[in-house]
């Protein structure tokens, strides 16, 4: 298949390009490579895949209405898979314009690209973020999710619902994928696992928020990509089922799906934090911080939609997962 991949130098899209690339599609990456992150690590996930013979790279921000419409009027994908994001909790706080600018606006300008360009399906990436205030667990796509805690959670259902109106409209298929806590080699910068190696193996005390009592769903790269190829390879199905008298959150009589992919097993923070000690050989100093404004406590996945309908469920244990991070890490930095 042709396929467009929006954050193909990010962790995720890379990681799913190179998979793509290795089962023989062609691929168009999409990415603008901006600094909210040291972009020399987008550089080097994009060395990996930049001269394949089957890949084409464009430095494009979603935002740039005329430039996605020229990738898409130019390459014709079948499939889109939209990674592309402007990411992060906390940062949300501080710069809200960034998360309109590139999730809903570049958002919106990946609908109009799939619609009048013919795309068979749209898979796109939500999060767990979205379930907010939620504390029912494990977390449910057929839980109602009205009530998030950040504008990144915010954004990402409003992704959701910016779908639906397509899938409904033009009889589009989108999937949203509700991912829980990524992690592993070419992981990002800002999340805990990178920063909590880096700062043990410099010494440094790390910053643990909630009094270390959060429990995260942690996700392992390739269960990621695993899991979203399943997905793109089956353009979501109308459910016949669906009522509006009693509507499921997670289904539609429009070819509308959203799923959770998470490893169905949270671990506590400091259960984490022990297991980077293990791998590294040395302890961390930490310091004990408040819950921060719009972080979740707790992420859960109920992934039995996954499993039922694509017979898939996420299998690398937190132990495998940090110990292959910190094998790419250690052997990154060296270089």
């Amino acid at each position: 298949m042709r396929v467009l991949v929006t954050g193909s130098a990010g962790f995720i899209g890379s990681a799913l390009v190179l998979r793509l690339l290795e089962r023989g599609d062609s691929v168009v990456g999409i990415d603008n490579h901006n600094d909210y992150y040291d972009p020399a690590i987008k550089e080097a996930r994009l060395a990996r895949h930049a001269n394949h013979p089957n890949y084409v790279h464009m430095r494009v921000d979603l935002a740039d209405g005329k430039a996605i419409d020229e990738a898409f009027r130019t390459h014709r994908p079948q499939r889109v898979v939209n990674l592309a994001a402007q990411a992060g909790v906390r940062y949300s706080i501080e710069n809200p314009l960034a998360y309109i600018n590139s999730n809903i606006v570049g958002f919106v300008n990946i609908l109009e690209g799939c619609r009048h360009h013919g795309v068979e399906h749209l898979v796109y990436a939500s999060s767990s973020s979205v379930y907010g205030a939620n504390t029912t667990m494990p977390f449910s796509v057929h839980h109602n999710v009205d009530h998030p805690l950040s504008l990144y959670a915010a954004s990402k259902k409003s992704n959701e619902l910016m779908a639906h109106t397509y899938s409904h409209l033009y009889g589009m298929p989108t999937t949203g994928l509700r991912f829980f806590t990524v992690y592993g080699p070419w992981g990002r910068p800002d999340m805990a696992l990178f920063k909590f190696t880096k700062a043990i193996l410099a010494g440094e005390r790390l910053p643990v928020f909630n009094y270390g009592k959060h429990r995260r769903d942690f996700t392992y790269i390739d269960d990621i990509v695993e899991g979203v190829i399943r997905v793109l390879d089956r353009p979501a199905p109308p459910n016949s089922e669906w009522s509006g008298a009693h509507p499921d959150p997670g289904s539609s009589m429009a070819p509308w799906r959203v799923y959770n992919i998470g490893s169905n097993r949270p671990v506590e923070l400091m259960d984490y934090i022990a297991a980077i000690e293990k791998v590294l050989g040395k302890k961390a100093g930490i310091d004990m911080l408040p819950l921060q404004p719009g972080d979740v406590p707790d992420t859960y996945a109920d992934v039995a939609d996954l499993i039922e309908e694509f017979n898939f469920q996420p299998i690398t244990r937190v132990e495998q997962g940090v110990a292959s991070f910190v094998a790419w890490y250690t052997e990154y930095f060296r270089a």
